[in-house]
């Protein structure tokens, strides 16, 4: 049975091997060529802006402090660190010499220049620290973990080496040998989920580790059958890692190719190694599942970066037809800032344009492609700043013509007086303030504060203090309100009217201010006829009399500053009906004279002078009205 045992380990020669090659020996023999399809790979840093590249940072970053993180993303955070450096040297550069010669221009000279980089640039340079400092620290652990692995598996190896010997030296029951076998398997795991370590002990420790599991099988007669079963739930372990693998093939119809993908395709890879062998006859099949799956996975990759290649090429030609549609702008010139503002806005779109397309370029054609591109933007934009310099003494002028406007308004203030003229003068200063042109954008938010705040605080003075005259019109209206319930309530009682309590009424009236101008015609109404109704009342009174007191009640209140759109329809009215008795008494009268040659005619006579007394008394009684209403309109 001991011979059938290491028959049944020398059969495993192929897969030991395979276990005791280091993972990254394993990792390039299978696939050789995989740095050169990753390395091809480029971005183009230059053309992208400081967020981006933060971005892009904090990518990576995320990426190597998750759980799992592998040695090549390390190693790519760290290139991406390498190239996005001289980047963003190049714009720190860049900005730090356009702020200072901002600040030379408009100082004069450099003394006293500061300049404090933004918030992009001060993350994009902790990002690349804690880059470093996570790829450091990784490496640390990772010597102090293979450290830690050296001893741990020397420790096992001991252990290993203390139970085989054990087994050859004495004779064990079923029990001991059962207690043996468990504490081998614990070994075997412990062994497993140690580690790599420095790769000049790592064959020799896998040797004396192989050959100690060798003699001990050997020794393990009784249980071979064991063995066995080991080794068939390896085939079934192994079985499984190859549907998994499987799995992410087929994946690849419904998603694209993915890092993420064989970064797991490679996790079931280091799995598959630390797997023991598998039943001879199986053992090879099993391979060849699981490499032609990896394979796959891999050529697919390949082929992505063909197409990669390709889109480089398509983002290229795109990007140089831009570059041409912007080169004519670095000679533009113009006079007018509107025509310089246009410009401004085409260029931009081309700016935008050009970020928007995304993807990366061949890297040396790239690079220079960028480099002219936003060459020839900043000569545009220097030169519209030389014509904007020279903008600039307007500008001075403008800010003096604001201020003087600013120093009127502030003393027409200082007067506290809101007289229609100093209103009027306020709002002439503000359209004034309108045809002045743009200032320096220096002063341009302090001076449009400064005129804006004195013209609001004259206007707001003027504005409460028409909210006070508003509240006592109102007042004034529930005032009026009320005493023409009271007069409506006088009127009821009839025999109660009187004259002096009429002339109390409309005393009382008369004290009472100015109501609300949308409320003046209905509470004018209100009181004629509540004065018409009370003069009703007045018993006393004939017909005339009372036409006579409402007519004065009307001119009393046209005299109050009332509408006097009801007099003037009365006046046309009596002026009408003075007419009216003027043409009739003139006939009469020449009818008289026709009679008075008549003996026969005293009747008619005596009726015709009759008809003209009592229409020249009408018409005595509607001049005096007239002249009432006359004084007052």
């Amino acid at each position: 049975m001991a011979q059938e045992e290491r028959d049944a380990i020398g059969n495993t020669e192929q897969d030991d091997q395979l276990v005791n090659k280091p993972a990254d020996d394993l990792d390039m023999e299978l696939h050789e060529d995989l740095e050169v399809v990753e390395g091809g790979e480029a971005v183009d840093y230059s053309q992208l802006s400081k967020k981006e590249l933060a971005e892009i940072l904090e990518r990576e970053l995320a990426t190597i402090k998750a759980e799992g993180a592998t040695p090549a993303q390390l190693k790519r955070a760290d290139e991406v660190v390498r190239e996005i450096r001289p980047v963003a040297d190049q714009i720190k550069r860049t900005e730090l010499e356009e702020a200072r010669g901002k600040y030379i221009a408009d100082n004069g000279n450099e003394e006293g220049f500061e300049y404090k980089h933004d918030e992009d640039t001060q993350r994009i340079e902790e990002l690349g620290r804690q880059i470093r400092s996570q790829k450091n620290a990784y490496y640390q652990n990772i010597e102090k973990s293979k450290e830690k692995n050296f001893a741990t598996k020397t420790a096992l190896l001991q252990r290993l080496r203390e139970l085989v010997e054990a087994e050859e030296s004495k004779e064990t029951d079923a029990s001991d040998m059962k207690a043996s076998w468990e504490e081998f398997k614990k070994i075997q795991e412990e062994w497993k989920t140690a580690g790599n370590i420095a790769s000049p002990h790592n064959g020799t420790l896998w040797a004396t580790y192989n050959a100690l599991v060798d003699r001990y099988f050997s020794i393990r007669n009784i249980y071979f059958e064991l063995k066995e079963l080991d080794r068939k739930r390896n085939a079934d372990l192994k079985t499984e890692l190859c549907e998994k693998v499987e799995a992410l093939v087929a994946s690849l119809e419904n998603r694209p190719m993915t890092r993420e993908i064989l970064d797991e395709a490679n996790q079931l890879f280091e799995e598959y190694k630390h797997i023991g062998p598998a039943p001879r006859e199986e053992q090879e099949e099993l391979w060849q599942r699981f490499k032609k799956s990896l394979d796959a996975l891999y050529d697919a990759r390949r082929a992505q970066y063909s197409d990669q290649k390709k889109n480089m090429a398509a983002t290229y030609e795109e990007k140089s037809k831009i570059y041409e549609a912007i080169v004519p702008f670095t000679s533009f010139s113009s006079g007018s800032i509107n025509d310089w503002n246009a410009k401004t806005k085409e260029i931009l779109a081309y700016q935008d344009q050009w970020v928007a397309t995304k993807g990366p370029m061949p890297r040396e054609e790239g690079k220079e492609l960028s480099k002219k591109f936003w060459g020839a933007l900043k000569t545009f934009f220097h030169n519209k700043g030389e014509f904007f310099k020279q903008l600039e003494s307007k500008r001075e002028q403008n800010l003096k013509a604001k201020t003087e406007l600013c120093e009127e308004v502030e003393q027409i203030l200082a007067t506290g007086e809101d007289t229609p003229q100093n209103t009027q003068r306020v709002i002439e200063l503000q359209k004034k303030w309108k045809t002045i042109g743009q200032v320096s954008e220096k002063y341009k938010d302090s001076i449009y504060v400064r005129f804006k705040e004195a013209c609001d605080a004259y206007f707001n003075k003027k504005r409460n203090k028409n909210q006070e005259v508003e509240k006592e019109f109102e007042d004034n209206l529930a005032k009026k309100k009320e005493l023409c319930e009271r007069i409506e309530k006088a009127a009821s009682n009839a025999g109660d009217a009187t004259l002096d309590q009429l002339n109390a009424f409309k005393e009382e009236w008369a004290t009472i201010g100015f109501v609300p101008k949308k409320d003046m015609q209905t509470i004018q109404k209100r009181y004629i006829n509540a004065i018409n109704s009370y003069v009703s009342a007045i018993g006393k009174l004939s017909s005339k009399e009372k036409e006579q007191m409402v007519l004065e009640s009307e001119v009393e209140m046209v005299r109050e500053g009332e509408s006097s759109r009801g007099l003037y329809r009365k006046e046309n009215d009596i002026r009408r009906k003075i007419t009216q008795l003027e043409n009739d008494i003139a006939l009469w009268q020449n009818n008289i004279e026709f009679f008075a040659k008549s003996k026969a005619s005293d009747k008619l006579k005596a009726d015709f002078e009759r008809r003209i007394k009592t229409a020249e008394e009408q018409l005595q009684d509607l001049k005096h009205q007239l002249s009432i209403i006359q004084e007052a309109i």
